[in-house]
């Protein structure tokens, strides 16, 4: 808010004309009426002057006031969602214009009001919703020279979308670039840009990569999270999660190794020597079809190493190897162990 926005607002908040405060500063009333129409500012020598006069601080009247704090700000999107429901929404996108021209810098508020607002017009049927696009997208452009990452990655992701909405293609583009590389939101982005544009084959691509690494990321999380149970000596919620992983693997269409090879720790943890010698047994059978995931439709459009010649002989050899370490000692007399080992 500019200097004379300032002085009309407070002067017709402490019910003083333009002429008793010139009249009290010492100057004339054209001057003071040039001053709020930002014709001319004061000379410095008047702000502190001005300032005790209408009561407020020489920040205020400067609009060195920045920011709001997280619990104002908190309690304008209340009462902004609120008044969303309850009254014309031109009605309240003024009064939020003219609040966010008070707070030019606070970016929490202008993207939070600008989400709203949004949300808002896309949902209702609000009269002639175009005319707001270049009000509520240069506040989400402003959000995009925040200094806080998460406030520039929401604001992204808001131009992203209404781009797609007018088939702006180009422009959808250029937002990626407020979201990390190797982001997934980034990458199932640009499947959506590629999906519309024509290039079906790309878009295939990306989202199968993004099935297969979530898979991968999801199977990580399955056994940290089943090693954390383990160590709390929790056994049902240890083979709840292994079998979670192992039907995680199934819907992924993994292969057949990936979807038994889950568990294994836990029955050694616990020295099961039935349970141990089944997912064993399940896990040696499977070797052969450890990247059966290559030939899976789901992942048709991704290209896969091939195997090394050999290497599930030798996937093999090593798990047989494994099974001689002491932590398997417990099996020591089991028919099938022995006969593995021999």
């Amino acid at each position: 808010m500019m200097v004379g926005d300032v002085i009309r607002k407070y002067r017709k908040k402490a019910g003083i004309t333009q002429q008793e405060m010139a009249r009290r500063l010492g100057v004339t009333a054209p001057a003071v009426n040039k001053w709020e129409n930002n014709n001319t500012q004061p000379d410095i020598a008047l702000l502190a002057p001005i300032a005790r006069l209408l009561g407020i601080t020489t920040d205020t009247l400067l609009s060195f006031r920045d920011s709001l704090s997280s619990e104002e700000i908190a309690a304008f999107v209340k009462k902004l969602d609120r008044d969303l429901e309850t009254r014309e929404y031109a009605e309240v996108f003024d009064e939020v214009r003219k609040t966010l021209e008070e707070y030019p810098n606070c970016d929490q508020l202008i993207w939070q009001a600008a989400l709203l607002l949004q949300a808002r017009r896309n949902m209702d049927p609000v009269p002639d919703k175009e005319k707001y696009d270049d009000r509520i997208f240069g506040w989400f452009e402003r959000c995009l020279q925040s200094e806080d990452g998460n406030i520039r990655k929401e604001a992204a992701g808001a131009l992203f979308r209404a781009c797609l909405q007018k088939e702006d293609y180009e422009k959808a583009q250029s937002f990626l670039s407020y979201l990390e590389t190797d982001s997934p939101e980034r990458k199932r982005r640009q499947a959506v840009i590629f999906s519309r544009t024509g290039k079906k084959k790309e878009a295939y691509q990306a989202y199968e990569e993004l099935l297969f690494s979530n898979y991968q990321f999801i199977s990580l999380v399955l056994n940290d999270l089943r090693i954390l149970y383990m160590q709390d000596g929790d056994h049902a919620m240890a083979w709840k999660l292994a079998d979670v992983q192992n039907q995680a693997a199934r819907a992924f269409e993994m292969g057949r190794y990936h979807e038994v090879s889950a568990g294994l720790d836990v029955a050694c943890w616990e020295k099961n020597v039935s349970k141990t010698e089944e997912i064993m047994r399940g896990i040696l059978t499977a070797v052969d079809h450890i990247g059966d995931f290559s030939g899976s439709p789901l992942y048709q459009h991704m290209s896969f190493k091939e195997m090394e010649p050999g290497f599930a002989d030798r996937l093999r050899k090593n798990l047989i190897e494994g099974m001689r370490d002491e932590s398997y000692a417990f099996m020591r007399g089991n028919a099938f162990w022995e006969e593995t080992l021999s």
